[in-house]
């Protein structure tokens, strides 16, 4: 981590990335706090206010795409900085909402694309282009702000709703977008990559001036290109999958819980379990992606981690059942956020991780986006989630196969990884 003395300025991007992210997820996973008040308030129908998530992932889905084009050419400064900005104005002027159509400009269009600028694309990919050797710790450390900022925000935003006021809670979250938003981005990620200052990745001091002259070289690559490789598409529908099944348990695991008898504090409280056993997941698979011959088996083993906890919840009948679930499926879902940034850079190049990055981004958040609607659909057809749980368990199944046969091919860029 010191080099002669100094911090190598790489593991400023990291803490920089993990605070960003934390006040990104954390913000956005608060969404369901404010949800029953604002239905109580104005008499809609939670499908009305839930609309407002769904054209909110939408926007950060196809905004991905463009900011990491955007990355490989600027530095994440001031795509964070344009971020933040719009970002918290929508959050704020959500808090002053009074017809659907304002909370889905406000909350929809404002804050999804706003937060696109301090997403995983922005964050991550700014962390992969200052590390090799350290990449799996580097992004895993920087991931584990999801988790961190989730149980930190989550609980001040239900407090502030209890007992103050649901538009004050969104305000706040404003305020605390903008404010270390805005702090970080123009001291922590100011710069785009080591060879730019004449570093080299890890803070290595090894006489490689042809390298570091190679790498300074601004890569692009068309999208048709991208595309035309099956290995993206590998990625982009496994990944995709994988957070279908994550989102379809996120949003129906409680009501699910409640169903079998367990108390409503209860159950929700699962969700914090994941989010804990998420936190030190995160740390961890990217650790042991440093120490395997390929990341693709790190995101395997914590898929495995998934498949595991999902085949337990269809039998949690019990509050112990339920948390032991909870912090199996929460340990495998840590993976998800290190091991993919690191299998692109791995497969890719980091010199053009933003590109594949950001279009990978757009796929995983229409996968994302189908997994509520689609348990939605099958309790209501069914009457039961088992036959979500099922479908989850398949795919999770197929998504292990799929990436075991996946080849690591040529990157894109100079060889430096």
């Amino acid at each position: 981590m010191k080099k002669n003395g100094e911090i190598f300025w790489g593991w400023f991007i990291v803490a920089g990335a993990f605070l960003v992210l934390g006040i990104n997820y954390g913000s956005r996973y608060c969404f369901g706090v404010f949800l029953k008040p604002m239905a109580e308030e104005f008499a809609w129908s939670r499908s009305v206010i839930s609309l407002a998530a769904t054209i909110n992932i939408i926007l950060y889905s196809v905004g991905a795409i463009f900011v990491g084009r955007m990355l490989d050419r600027i530095a994440p400064r001031w795509i964070i900085t344009a971020g933040a900005t719009l970002a918290a104005g929508g959050y704020i002027l959500t808090g002053f909402v009074n017809t659907p159509l304002g909370l889905y400009i406000t909350y929809g269009l404002m804050v999804g694309i706003g937060t696109t600028g301090l997403g995983v694309v922005t964050c991550s990919s700014s962390v992969g282009k200052w590390f090799i050797k350290k990449r799996g710790v580097a992004i895993g450390i920087a991931s584990m702000g999801i988790s961190f900022g989730t149980m930190a925000l989550t609980p001040l935003a239900g407090y502030i709703v209890n007992f103050l006021d649901w538009r004050i809670g969104l305000i706040t979250l404003g305020a605390i977008t903008l404010l270390i938003g805005l702090s970080v981005s123009q001291t922590l990620m100011r710069k785009t990559h080591p060879e730019a200052y004449g570093l080299l990745p890890d803070g290595d001091k090894n006489n490689m001036t042809n390298e570091i002259s190679a790498a300074q070289t601004v890569y692009t690559v068309p999208t048709m290109t991208i595309f035309n490789d099956s290995r993206f598409w590998t990625l982009a529908i496994c990944q995709g999958l994988a957070f279908m099944v994550t989102m379809s348990v996120f949003v129906h695991q409680v009501a699910y819980a409640e169903d079998n008898g367990v108390s409503g504090v209860a159950a929700a409280a699962s969700l914090a379990a994941i989010s804990f056993t998420g936190f030190l997941g995160q740390f961890f698979w990217g650790w042991l992606s440093d120490r395997l011959k390929d990341p693709k088996y790190a995101f395997c083993l914590g898929t495995t981690f998934m498949l595991t906890g999902m085949i337990l919840l269809i039998n949690a009948n019990s509050v112990k059942a339920l948390y032991v679930y909870a912090l199996i499926f929460g340990f495998g879902y840590g993976s998800l956020a290190p091991t993919i940034p690191i299998m692109a850079a791995h497969r890719f190049g980091r010199q053009v991780l933003g590109s594949v990055y950001g279009l990978l981004t757009f796929f995983i958040g229409i996968g994302g986006s189908l997994g509520p609607i689609l348990g939605g659909f099958i309790y209501d057809y069914f009457g039961s989630y088992r036959y979500l749980w099922l479908i989850n368990i398949s795919v999770l199944i197929l998504i292990i196969i799929t990436i075991l046969t996946l080849k690591k091919g040529k990157q894109y860029g100079p060889s430096t990884q």
